[in-house]
């Protein structure tokens, strides 16, 4: 299946998108792609309904989140070998972990809005793992059976709040709209292997990203199960799992966001993301 959230910004409704690829209204099943709806045996029950049945949503709606009540947005940094390479850094022997502030968290298609004061705000496409029920010190075998599905995401990163200022990572993560998410939650069953998916991302119409999730040092199972050592993982959490090569702060000399800028990016089988660039007011 393929979820997703549609309406005004705080006012979403559930959807899922049929056979022909529109949008149903899912409001009369569930309150919320959330909480207990996206448990995995609950997304079971779902799938079983007939979409065609369900009421059509008429036009072109804004597109949410695709999953709400997000009590946690967990990263992984330089989770991708290649990627690692291109930033001068060493692949970790251990997932890097830093938190995303959930108050990033906007539709797939929302602005990237460049904050005051930003030198290098900057891309990067990401696959992001949905959690559907309680994990705490899971194993690696079971770890999937945890995770509601996939999603897009764009791990927007302003590298002068990031790296260049004193602290953690988290503030030049966490700026408002930093964190795109969509435009579908694919319920893990549709998504044959999480680590062999081509991952792209273009600015302006010129590819910048070009990788698979096949190059990931940490696998989706591998970090479900590292986190649910630390912290207990709730229905509606996410985790980014880093990014491929291609990014702004890895080129030669590197390249940066602008406002009027148009980012377009996406995931084989999980849908794809554009976003207009504009500065904050």
């Amino acid at each position: 299946m393929k979820l997703v959230r549609f309406g005004e910004n705080g006012a979403e409704k559930p959807g899922i998108i049929d056979a022909e690829g529109r949008i149903r209204d899912l409001s009369g099943h569930i309150g919320d792609v959330a909480g207990d709806a996206i448990d995995p045996d609950r997304l079971r029950e779902l799938a079983g309904l007939d979409t065609a049945t369900l009421p059509l949503v008429e036009g072109n709606p804004r597109l949410g989140p695709c999953v709400a009540g997000t009590g946690k947005f967990i990263c992984i940094g330089l989770n991708y070998s290649d990627h690692a390479a291109e930033t001068g850094a060493e692949v970790p022997k251990e997932p890097i972990i830093f938190m995303k502030a959930t108050s990033a968290i906007c539709g797939p298609n929302d602005p990237i809005v460049i904050p005051r004061g930003s030198e290098k705000t900057d891309w990067e496409v990401e696959l992001a793992v949905i959690i559907g029920r309680h994990a705490k010190y899971v194993s690696e075998a079971d770890a999937l059976d945890y995770v509601a599905g996939y999603a897009v995401t764009n791990d927007v990163s302003e590298r002068t709040f990031q790296i260049e200022r004193s602290g953690q990572w988290t503030k030049g993560k966490s700026c408002d709209n930093f964190g795109q998410i969509g435009p579908w939650l694919v319920t893990k069953d549709e998504i044959a292997d999480p680590q062999n998916l081509k991952m792209w991302l273009k600015v302006n119409g010129e590819t910048m990203q070009d990788g698979s999730s096949a190059t990931m040092v940490f696998g989706v199972a591998q970090l479900v199960s590292h986190l649910s050592q630390f912290m207990s993982l709730h229905p509606g959490d996410v985790i980014s799992t880093g990014t491929p090569p291609g990014v702004g702060l890895g080129m030669k000399p590197p390249r940066y966001l602008k406002a009027g800028d148009v980012v377009e990016l996406g995931i084989e089988g999980l849908g794809q993301q554009r976003q207009d660039v504009v500065a904050d007011t």
